[in-house]
């Protein structure tokens, strides 16, 4: 098992990296919440990591905090359906605080906004996870509200500010008035941008 990499990042795009460990290049396929915590290209990073072993390739998926590895472990383990994919859109979707109220409080409908996860895989969360909520000491605690954007990207924005400290209600502002800066055409990484230089 490969727990985590620590070297020289090569190449960083919002789904993955690539990290140069003593001359060898790793690829990780990463979350959104994760990218907004990358430092520069060239620069050292430590990336914590989970080896996905399948019958056609070894994948790994990089972390940049222990929070967002295991709520991605809770889900591909402990929800009927739910592969590495649509765990890395839950991250990229939200955070892990919002996810975890959404839960506890049975949001089905919260949950259903994140891109890639239906009505059906909602309720599953709800039922398979609400009993392990007490036992996960790495999710963060917390009564923030399930992100509620109309659409992904808005969301994806807005999560990834969460990430970066910001409270939700702060970051949602924050992402509509970058919006309204830029446009509606703007993409993920400039309205975070230009919602940090607010």
């Amino acid at each position: 098992m490969i727990s985590f990499l620590e070297g020289k990042l090569t190449e960083a795009l919002p789904t993955q990296v690539v990290i140069d460990v003593n001359g060898v290049g790793y690829e990780a396929l990463i979350p959104l919440s994760s990218f907004d915590k990358l430092p520069q290209p060239g620069q050292a990073v430590r990336l914590l990591t989970h080896l996905a072993i399948r019958d056609d390739a070894h994948v790994l998926y990089g972390f940049m905090s222990e929070g967002e590895r295991e709520l991605f472990r809770l889900l591909i383990r402990h929800v009927s359906g739910i592969g590495p994919k649509i765990a890395l859109n839950v991250l990229s979707g939200t955070t892990a605080a919002a996810f975890r109220a959404a839960v506890a409080e049975g949001d089905v409908a919260a949950l259903s906004r994140i891109n890639g996860v239906g009505k059906k895989t909602a309720e599953r969360m709800v039922i398979e996870l609400k009993d392990k909520m007490g036992e996960d000491a790495a999710w963060p605690t917390g009564n923030e509200k399930p992100l509620g954007a109309e659409e992904q990207k808005l969301a994806d924005a807005a999560a990834a500010l969460s990430a970066l400290g910001s409270k939700p209600k702060e970051a949602q502002e924050a992402v509509r008035a970058a919006v309204a800066m830029l446009g509606p055409d703007a993409a993920v990484d400039e309205i975070v941008r230009a919602a940090l230089r607010k």
